[in-house]
């Protein structure tokens, strides 16, 4: 074989091996955050693997207090969250961080009563009076009121609720706040509170399991966990006074109402709307505007852009609803901020 032709296949062997090892590389990129989207990220994350198996997206499913503490040291390449940051958080931030709105949610009130199989109604004020600890007892007036003919057992309740940062404690008790005087003056809203009364359980998982083997027990959860779980779930009053079912459609009508600012930090609960379900929510990725590394900033520009228009019909399968389309627009528009180096 003469010299050439020997150099030749000598340099396309190498090049057919650094191209192999090249192919099978797999960027991997964190995120860490809320639990209440976890079901529809994992879906997502699996699907956006199907088109490009070059990229993996890892994600914690450990509350969204863990999720802005993660992105704020920059330890995650994205973070997630169900209450938006508020102005503190974001100033003590390295630099400047995004919201993105990915998908919409419910927070139903789950219960465990053995001898009950009709579907309960709740009253706004018996919520508020379960969890401040001043209705104790499941035949109370105030519950019995909202659901005739259903025989209450007398049994003291248990209450049980996130032990963790979470961001569907702060949907609860933004949603208790917004109806409830004593509430917001004695415990407020927030991803953590002192709550008054009650259990606490780990994530949506933890709290979902706890009601689930506690008997006479109440709780709250994304809807994913409780029809997951086989975990009854209520009705709420919403502010128009009807008791609400909690589905695709009233999410979304909860958000039909909706003045959204450039940021995205807004909420929906007890929104206007005679079929309005009133604990809903948006959820927000966490992005930093400025990306300090071009190849993962890329990808992760690729994948919301994928997630604003493909993945959004993965939602409702999934107890969610989608974005509204003029939001998903701007949040599109929206992701022209985001500066690769």
């Amino acid at each position: 074989m003469k010299r050439w032709a020997f150099q030749s296949i000598v340099a396309a062997v190498i090049l057919s091996v650094c191209a192999s090892a090249w192919a099978g590389k797999i960027l991997l990129i964190n995120g860490a955050g809320a639990t209440f989207p976890y079901p529809i990220y994992s879906k997502w994350f699996s699907e956006y693997a199907k088109l490009n198996n070059s990229v993996n997206f890892n994600y914690q499913s450990i509350g969204s207090g863990g999720g802005i503490r993660q992105i704020t040291a920059q330890t995650v390449d994205f973070g997630a969250t169900d209450g938006p940051m508020n102005d503190e958080q974001m100033q003590k931030a390295p630099a400047p961080i995004l919201h993105v709105p990915t998908v919409l949610g419910g927070v139903v009130p789950i219960y465990s009563l053995p001898e009950v199989s009709e579907k309960l109604n709740f009253t706004q004020a018996a919520l508020a009076g379960i969890f401040l600890g001043k209705i104790s007892t499941w035949n109370h007036p105030e519950i019995a009121k909202a659901n005739p003919g259903v025989a209450l057992p007398n049994k003291p309740i248990v209450v049980v609720h996130r032990s963790d940062g979470s961001g569907t404690t702060f949907v609860w008790t933004d949603f208790l706040s917004s109806v409830s005087a004593e509430w917001k003056a004695k415990v407020g809203k927030s991803t953590s509170v002192n709550w008054p009364v009650g259990l606490g359980g780990k994530g949506n998982e933890g709290v979902a399991g706890l009601v689930k083997q506690t008997p006479y027990a109440i709780g709250y959860t994304e809807l994913g966990y409780a029809t997951n779980n086989k975990i009854p779930y209520s009705k709420v009053q919403n502010r128009a006074g009807e008791f609400v079912d909690c589905t695709a459609q009233t999410i979304s009508s909860a958000a039909a109402s909706a003045k959204m600012p450039k940021d995205f930090r807004v909420s929906i609960v007890n929104a206007a709307g005679q079929d309005a379900y009133p604990i809903s929510s948006f959820t927000w990725l966490l992005v930093y505007r400025e990306q300090t590394d071009r190849v993962k900033g890329e990808e992760i520009m690729k994948f919301l852009h994928w997630m604003l228009k493909d993945g959004q019909r993965y939602s409702e399968p999934l107890g969610y609803a989608p974005l509204p389309p003029d939001v998903a627009r701007m949040v599109e528009e929206s992701l022209d901020q985001i500066k690769l180096p």
